[in-house]
């Protein structure tokens, strides 16, 4: 077991919910010890903030709105049973109290002991047939999902994420370069199993899917080719599952700083008010989904749709669309040729 610093692990309870998250994503652990006044009074999980934004959806909330103040931990004298405790009550970071109740350090279930349950075994779709325009000129010699991040494709990057959730079946839509793709995926040594879905003419972010017809029966999950999501992929399965919606999208947190005092005018052009460099905060869409496999059965053959705009049509049929938030850092994009340098930093940190 790890023990790592204490302070890193505390936040006050009068924080936003959105300093929170972005502790949460600097521990990288799912869970914070809430202190009042320095005591330690509650703690926060990255869950007790996801169900407050899909019930409240208010982003300005405080710890103290949202933190458990029943929190589990356990006493100094007791810390050799800390991990039997840990795994009964799947906590993942667990504080040691002295007699004042002041947490004198953390306790961390290593990741080889937490480990990841390979349970995941559903289709994945990867829209991996676009242009990449945006990434030009690089996706003038080589199609986007052959993009390297270091030493891999992105592509690559994306199914080894999810085949180590157990996900063995994979789908790629191709249509630009689509043989240099087929030709790498079929010289490297794999143990899963890659479907080639031929699109004859650019049918967006989401037509494609109709080439799946009567090749996908059971509920799958749908990723552009140009993002990563570090999350729980299980987890965002059950929550699709346990809530019976037709599509899940998972949004991602963004926070913007506006370079410029934004100004308020009132109805006769006076001043109202003056925010100098306002930070925005907002839900975006991350390109990644869950989707059930009537979406693919009811979309026409051969018509070029994305895939915000299929959701819109089941949304306005008063469909079940349901939104699984995750952190900012949970998501990397590489859209852009900034975005895709940060992420290769951020690949090498965490490989190294």
């Amino acid at each position: 077991m790890n023990m790592l610093d204490v302070k890193d692990f505390l936040i006050d309870e009068e924080c936003t919910m959105i300093e929170a998250m972005e502790q949460l994503d600097k521990v990288a652990k799912k869970v914070l010890f809430v202190v009042r006044e320095g005591q330690f009074v509650a703690a926060i999980t990255d869950g007790d903030i996801r169900r407050w934004i899909l019930k409240k959806g208010n982003l300005d909330a405080k710890v103290k709105d949202i933190a458990n103040y029943n929190p589990k931990f356990i006493y100094e004298k007791d810390k050799d049973k800390a991990k039997a405790y840990m795994k009964k009550y799947f906590i993942e970071a667990l504080p040691i109290l002295n007699e004042k109740n002041d947490i004198v350090s953390i306790v961390l279930l290593n990741d080889d002991e937490v480990g990841i349950r390979k349970a995941l075994n559903v289709p994945v779709v990867i829209m991996a047939g676009g242009f990449g325009t945006r990434l030009y000129p690089y996706t003038k010699i080589l199609p986007k999902p052959l993009i390297p991040i270091g030493e891999i494709p992105i592509a690559e990057h994306i199914i080894n994420r999810f085949h180590k959730y157990g996900c063995n079946d994979f789908f790629l839509i191709v249509n630009y370069k689509k043989n240099m793709i087929k030709a790498y995926f079929n010289e490297i040594d794999k143990d899963y199993i890659i479907n080639y879905i031929d699109e004859s003419k650019p049918l967006g972010t989401g037509g494609g899917l109709s080439l799946l017809k009567g090749k996908i029966n059971e509920t799958f999950i749908l990723s552009n080719c140009d993002i990563l999501i570090d999350e729980d992929y299980e987890k965002i399965y059950k929550f699709h599952k346990e809530r019976n919606y037709i599509i899940t999208m998972v949004c991602s947190l963004k926070n913007i700083q506006i370079p410029y005092g934004v100004i308020e005018i009132g109805e006769n052009g006076d001043i109202e008010k003056i925010k100098e460099k306002p930070k925005l905060s907002f839900f975006t869409n991350t390109g990644m989904y869950v989707v059930e496999p009537r979406v693919i059965e009811e979309l026409e053959e051969n018509y070029a749709i994305n895939f915000p705009d299929i959701i819109q049509k089941y949304k306005d049929k008063g469909e079940r669309i349901g939104v699984y938030p995750i952190s900012e850092h949970s998501w990397m994009d590489m859209g852009q040729f900034n975005e895709m340098e940060e992420m290769r930093r951020r690949l090498e940190r965490e490989d190294g």
